[in-house]
């Protein structure tokens, strides 16, 4: 089974201005514009008969539409640093809709989160990278004009396994707002 998480979709507009800020830092990987994407909860290898639990209990979420803006950009890892992000300004809809997924999967059985969720877009997967560098790169790419856009959708995705950073398979879609009827699942998912 491929490894799944629950997300939020990042418009086309939004991905292309993330894109001023590819290139001119060494041992950067950057992040494949149609797969940029802010993981709300990582679920992992997961059974059929688990994903299709979830399929029905993400279609029973009730949240609305709400802003979600981008500020700046970051790293991840300190003195060893593992990738670039863009910075998601702390949002009450936001925190609530992790908290309600994170509830979702206890009562599926699956083991808490251990990481404290912090919202980004992975811009760039770093190796070998000198923290100078990546400072230096920092300085030079500031967010301006914070980026907004409004999430409607939450998505269940899929990664394959690869090196990290997609490619991304939407499986499912799920409307934020009024009650609408869950979009079926893709693919293997659908069998039972």
């Amino acid at each position: 089974m491929p490894r799944l998480f629950t997300a939020l979709e990042i418009p086309a507009e939004v991905a292309s201005a993330l894109t001023l800020h590819r290139g001119g830092l060494a041992g950067a990987r950057w992040i494949d514009p149609a797969d940029y994407h802010i993981t709300l909860r990582f679920l992992g290898d997961v059974d059929r008969r688990t994903a299709n639990d979830l399929d029905e209990f993400l279609g029973d979420i009730r949240s609305y539409p709400f802003e979600v803006t981008l500020d700046s950009l970051g790293t991840f890892g300190g003195d060893k640093p593992r990738s670039v992000f863009a910075r998601v300004q702390p949002n009450a809809r936001l925190t609530e809709l992790q908290g309600d997924l994170e509830r979702l999967m206890r009562k599926l059985g699956l083991p808490a989160e251990s990481r404290k969720f912090v919202p980004h877009v992975t811009l760039a997967r770093l190796r070998d990278t000198a923290p100078a560098d990546v400072a230096h790169y920092l300085s030079l790419h500031p967010i301006v004009r914070p980026i907004s856009f409004t999430a409607r959708r939450l998505a269940l995705m899929s990664s394959r396994d690869s090196v990290g950073g997609g490619p991304y398979v939407l499986e499912a879609a799920y409307p934020l707002g009024p009650s609408y009827p869950n979009r079926p699942l893709r693919g293997e998912f659908q069998r039972r």
